[in-house]
Parts: C-alpha cells; sequence; structure tokens
C-alpha cells in the first residue's frame, strides 16, 4: 500500500472495479449517499464508525485501513479529540498496539491532550483491555515524571499491579520503581497499594522491606479508623480494619522469616484478640474471624519452626478441616521437618494431592499469585531434600528437577540456587534422564543471562 494513497483513492477504486454506484454503496455501508458523495469529494473528513463501515462494505479485514486513517487524520491534518477518542477505543478493541503508539507519540506534542488519554487509560483498565492500558500509563508517566502529581502516582499503581507477572526478576524491579510513588498516591488507593506492595516484596523474601512497608500500612489504616470508623476511602477495597490486622500479619510474618519467633508470637497476639474494633458489620465479622484462624494456624507453625515438633498432631488436626490452609501449612511442615528431622511420611502420603500447583484462596478473597509461586517453588525443593535425605534418591531427585524447572519459570534466582545446590549434592544418585534434564535447564539459564533476562536474588 503506497504511502500516496489514501482511503478515498481505495474506496473510488472499489467502486469502479466492482462497478458499484454510491447508492449501492449507501445502502450495504449504512452511511447516507450524500455523506459519501462528500467524503469521496474531500468537503468532509472520515469519521471513526464510518470507516469501520466502509471498511466492512469493502469486504476487507475490521481496521484494514487504520494506518491510513493516523495518516490522514492526525499526522497531516490537525488532530481531533472527536476522532482520537474513539479511534484508539477502537485499536483496544482490535489490539492495534502499533496504532496506538503511533497515535499516543503524536499526541505528545499538545500536553492538554494527557488528561484525555489519562481517562481513556482508566476505561481500558476498568474494561480488562492492560496491554493497551500499559502504553498510555507509560507514555502519560514519562511525560509528568517532572511534575510529582497524583495523576503520575496512579499510573505507576496502575503499572505496577499490571506489570506483576511469574517473573520475579521483573516484579523486583517494578515493585522498586512503584515504592517511590506509593506515598503521593490519593488516600483512596493507599491501602491497597501498600497491601500489594507487600505482599510483593514478601514474595521476593525482602522481609526488612516488608517490616517498614507493614508499619506504614498500620499507621496509615490506624489513623483513618480512629478519625472516621468503618467508613473507607471509596476505592479502597477492603474494611479498614483489614488493613490494620494485616499489617500485623505481614510484619508477623516478617519476624518469622527471619526466625525471630519471640516478636512474630507477640504479633499473633495483635490479630488474635480483637477487642479495640468498634460494632462491626458482618464484612468486618467475616475479616475478624479470619485473622483469628490465622492466629491459631500461625501459633502453630511458629512453634513447629522453632524446634517443638510435638506441636504437629494438634496442627494437622487444626487444618484437617480448613481446606485453605492445608498448602500454607504443608509448605511449613516440610521446611520444619527438614530442619529438626522429622519423619513426615504419613502427612505428605495424606496431603500428595497438593504438591500440584494451584491458585489459593481464603475466607476473603485470593491470595496473592506472586506468593503462592514462591511457596510453591519452596514446598518442591524442600519436598526433594526431604526424600534425599531419606534416601529415596528417585522421588528427591524428581521434585528437585521440577523445582528447577518452576525456578526458571518465575525467574527464581533463590529457588534456582537451590535446586542446583541439591542436584549436585546427590548427582552421583541422579538417572541419566534426570542429569540431561538437568543440563537442558542450566543451558537454558545461561542462555537467559546471556540475553539480559537475570534471575532474581541470584548471583549464578
Amino acid at each position: 500500500m503506497e504511502s500516496t494513497t489514501t482511503i478515498r483513492d481505495h474506496l473510488e477504486s472499489y467502486l469502479k472495479r466492482e462497478q458499484r454506484s454510491i447508492s449501492f454503496f449507501s445502502d450495504t455501508s449504512g452511511i447516507n449517499s450524500g455523506t459519501l458523495s462528500n467524503i469521496l469529494n474531500k468537503n468532509r473528513p472520515i469519521a471513526m464508525q464510518q470507516l469501520d463501515r466502509i471498511t466492512a462494505a469493502m469486504g476487507l479485514e475490521e481496521g484494514h485501513f487504520y494506518e491510513l486513517y493516523i495518516d490522514e487524520c492526525f499526522v497531516h491534518a490537525t488532530p481531533d479529540w472527536r476522532r482520537l477518542g474513539p479511534f484508539l477505543h477502537r485499536c483496544a478493541d482490535l489490539n492495534k498496539l502499533n496504532c496506538i503508539e503511533e497515535v499516543i507519540r503524536l499526541m505528545m506534542d499538545n500536553l492538554s491532550y494527557i488528561p484525555l488519554l489519562f481517562e481513556v487509560a482508566e476505561e481500558f483498565y476498568r474494561d480488562g483491555k492492560h496491554e493497551p492500558a500499559i502504553l498510555l500509563y507509560e507514555t502519560i508517566a514519562e511525560s509528568e515524571k517532572m511534575q510529582h502529581s497524583e495523576r503520575l502516582a496512579l499510573c505507576q499503581y496502575r503499572l505496577f499491579k499490571l506489570g506483576l507477572s511469574k517473573d520475579q526478576q521483573r516484579n523486583l524491579i517494578i515493585a522498586a520503581q512503584f515504592e517511590y510513588y506509593v506515598d503521593r498516591l490519593d488516600e483512596r488507593y493507599q491501602l491497597d497499594a501498600l497491601n500489594e506492595l507487600i505482599n510483593a516484596f514478601g514474595a521476593l523474601h525482602r522481609w526488612n522491606k516488608v517490616q517498614e512497608l507493614s508499619e506504614k500500612l498500620r499507621v496509615k489504616a490506624t489513623i483513618h479508623y480512629e478519625l472516621n470508623g468503618r467508613k473507607k476511602p471509596e476505592e479502597t477495597k477492603r474494611p479498614i480494619i483489614f488493613y490494620i490486622l494485616y499489617s500485623y500479619l505481614a510484619a508477623g510474618s516478617a519476624c518469622y522469616q527471619l526466625k525471630d519467633y519471640d516478636h512474630a508470637l507477640e504479633y499473633v497476639s495483635l490479630y488474635a484478640v480483637i477487642d479495640w474494633v468498634k460494632e462491626c458489620n458482618e464484612e468486618e465479622a467475616l475479616v475478624i474471624t479470619q485473622f483469628q484462624e490465622w492466629a491459631v494456624g500461625n501459633r502453630y507453625i511458629y512453634r513447629l519452626m522453632a524446634g517443638q515438633f510435638e506441636v504437629l498432631p494438634d496442627y494437622l488436626n487444626y487444618i484437617s478441616t480448613r481446606e485453605n490452609e492445608i498448602f500454607p501449612a504443608l509448605c511449613d511442615i516440610v521446611t520444619a521437618a527438614n530442619r529438626y528431622n522429622g519423619n513426615i511420611d504419613l502427612v505428605l502420603e495424606q496431603y500428595e494431592s497438593y504438591f500440584t500447583y494451584q491458585e489459593q484462596s481464603n475466607r476473603i478473597g485470593k491470595v496473592s499469585k506472586q506468593v503462592t509461586d514462591d511457596r510453591y517453588v519452596r514446598l518442591l525443593s524442600d519436598l526433594g531434600a526431604y526424600y534425599l535425605k531419606k534416601d529415596e534418591f528417585h522421588k528427591g531427585i524428581e521434585f528437585v528437577i521440577n523445582s528447577l524447572k518452576f525456578s526458571l519459570e518465575i525467574c527464581s534466582g533463590r529457588g534456582m540456587l537451590r535446586g542446583v545446590g541439591l542436584f549436585e549434592q546427590y548427582r552421583d544418585f541422579a538417572t541419566d534422564t534426570a542429569k540431561q534434564q538437568y543440563k537442558n535447564i542450566i543451558s537454558e539459564v545461561q542462555k537467559l543471562n546471556e540475553e539480559n533476562v537475570g534471575f532474581a536474588d541470584s548471583h549464578m
């Protein structure tokens, strides 16, 4: 398609080639014949809806003329939002990201378009059109990076949420980038943003950062609760008491991961006894119930990890009636068994179905996918270590290989290093098939490192 050829030229050629009259094409396209004449005579521009009708009537693929439309209406003519807005929406519908990129690049010459672009980005975000939304948010953030505006902070928040993935290396980068903006967010978004940042850093084992952000969440949520009671900002997802209790839970989890079990148990008390809550509604009662359940379970696991293995039967009895607690409990039980040489064969036999990856949820919502991914890769490597210690080499090596595969999938340097260490320690007991699988995985890691993809927390 030559650059000098216009949409009108194509339409004229079509009418001549197919021997169609304007009247006939008007009936086919649903466009008034007078309007078609004016378009062909260059007396009026082509509206977005008219362009799509012309394209369909000519029997062409949707969006066929979009590149030409950009050239005619936005490059060689003064951009008009009445055409720009609908064009962006249609490009998003058809996932023509290259067209969106080209148009917003042209629009950045006029900063007055930024508020309008932001509204479109928000519409895309709400409608689940994430890829085009990311393009707009990135462009707006770049244009406003020196403005320190709430709009800039919200763009960065959206990019953080949309950017989280299985790739732990990428998650680390975007979490660190967004943390700089979290305090600039409007109050409506701050509590959820802090909550999500805590989850992201927790999945990356940045426990000091989790403690720091948990304290920030506690202060903000507590002040809001004292001033406003249960009334929450418009965009805030959960009851205010959730954020207060979650700050205690996250801080306690960080202490636990840092092996500070005494302080971890102190935090448990803060979300176990909730006598400071004012008269609560049904939603708040559900939140309280969930945190009290977590308090019971975490007391068991903290004691177990401190070496009190005698609590295991009671803990198993506790989770047996709580489906959502089994997977996280199993992760910690295997870790404790490895640490204290405990025998948990019967436990693993009973809960073998949980060795397969599945999304996690609880009474009050879904568990962060990044948290579940981190737990799962740890479970696989810990199961490998458990069976290898018991000289069940075939089963142990199989779990180690699976942990390496999943570590590769989520770019977990920590998981990769753990798996490599275990495999090398027991290499002589691996089958030729397992050795070849291991070799393939290591080759893939080296290839990614050569491409500068890298692995989170890795020095490979």
